[in-house]
């Protein structure tokens, strides 16, 4: 890990969302150079199912050669904002480094979310990172060194980043445009970059979204702590970057990130934004027995892994139309075993058409469970539905009609290429 070589002490830092999970490592990570922290965050009172408050946080700072703050802040809140800046001012004579840690998330796609989670994800990732670093700022500029590090990810606009949750990737782009304009905008005077994981970190978010099994995927926040420090501890010269932790460690001469796992030596989960894309995560996950809560509606697009399969949805896909669609009117999952193992979905149900792997956006009115050899049999007209099923080949759960009516569309399918 990274030592702790006494570059912070004495310096303040604003952190929101700094209760728990990263914001508080960070907290953690300064305090034992001795500087001074202000949690800024909401949980004021124990939360049923999230460990920490503020003043448990500010405990721990103190604990380990700290100073603390501890300020109940909902940042979406300017008045709430503005007194926890102007106590910290009062009590530690100013502000040297800014963290914007605090952020909403829902990954849901776009009419499955609810204005009210949009209005959220906006104001807590979007306009309190921005409104925080505005009140902020000014008290940045009369330090020798100071800094705002967000917590957000590099801007990488493949749509893949989109597609399923848009107003997530919206809002927490908009933490990295904060910090792509205000790098610009006070180069030379103030120090602003962003932060983000190469793999998933181990908070009670991930354990939520992954669900049971997830975390012995994921690393601890320690690697975040560390790499925040290496960042807030450069010349106020070193800004507008967009800093992936893995990277910046192995920069710095750790070579053992393994050190950071919850489950050293386990595979780990890479995290959203980067290179791996949303289907590759829930692979993933489900491989090594988490439950991802963030499954979306896959895509036409063609998944890593190829093969047989891959190949057989591509033939469908050409033959999809809006007569077969409305002939059909059924939406069919195809949970396949054997040597191409997945799970893959057929919408005959809307607009016209759509297949690809991952399961529906909308629940499956037949789920066809065989093997993925039978499988690419049956859709090149070598095994009828009604065969296989008969055979023991075929589980069929659902209506039965519409598991018929999908012989009509291979005849179909098959006509035109198989």
């Amino acid at each position: 890990m990274i030592p702790n070589t006494g570059k912070l002490a004495g310096r303040t830092l604003f952190i929101t969302g700094a209760s728990r999970g990263i914001g508080k490592a960070i907290a953690l990570k300064a305090a034992r150079d001795g500087a001074n922290i202000i949690i800024a965050a909401k949980t004021a009172q124990p939360h049923p199912k999230l460990p920490g408050t503020i003043y448990t946080a500010a405990q721990e700072v103190e604990q380990l050669g700290g100073k603390a703050l501890a300020c109940v802040v909902d940042i979406r809140d300017e008045r709430q904002v503005e007194d926890a800046v102007q106590k910290a001012v009062a009590k530690f004579g100013g502000i040297d480094i800014l963290v914007n840690n605090a952020s909403a998330i829902n990954l849901t796609g776009t009419l499955d979310t609810p204005m009210k989670k949009v209005d959220l994800m906006l104001g807590i990732n979007l306009r309190g990172t921005y409104m925080t670093s505005k009140l902020v700022i000014p008290h940045l500029l009369k330090a020798p060194s100071p800094h705002i590090l967000n917590l957000s990810p590099p801007l990488n606009l493949n749509p893949v980043w989109f597609k399923n949750h848009t107003a997530y990737t919206m809002a927490k782009y908009g933490m990295s445009m904060c910090v792509l304009g205000m790098a610009e905008e006070f180069r030379g005077q103030i120090a602003v970059n962003a932060l983000w994981p190469k793999t998933a970190i181990q908070t009670a978010a991930m354990d939520m979204l992954g669900g049971d099994g997830v975390g012995k995927q994921c690393r601890k926040v320690d690697i975040m702590a560390d790499a925040a420090y290496v960042i807030l501890s450069q010349p106020k010269d070193f800004t507008g970057h967009f800093v992936v932790d893995e990277d910046i460690l192995r920069e710095r001469g750790v070579s053992d990130l393994d050190q950071y796992a919850v489950q050293p030596g386990h595979p780990l989960l890479p995290d959203f934004f980067l290179d791996d894309a949303p289907d590759v995560l829930v692979q993933q996950m489900e491989q090594h027995g988490a439950t991802p809560a963030f499954k979306g509606p896959s895509s036409s697009a063609t998944p890593p892994s190829g093969g047989p399969i891959e190949s057989t949805f591509q033939v469908i896909r050409d033959v999809l139309s809006e007569d077969v669609v409305k002939s059909t009117q059924a939406v069919y999952q195809f949970d396949l075993s054997g040597e191409h193992s997945g799970v893959w979905f057929l919408d005959l149900k809307s607009g016209s058409g759509s297949a690809g792997q991952g399961q529906p956006a909308t629940k499956a009115d037949v789920v066809m469970t065989m093997d993925s050899a039978d499988f690419s049999k049956m859709f090149a007209g070598k095994l009828k539905p009604t065969l296989a099923f008969m055979s023991g080949k075929l589980r069929i759960k659902g209506d039965m009609t519409l598991a018929l009516k999908l012989e009509k569309m291979m005849s179909r399918m098959n006509k035109s290429k198989l």
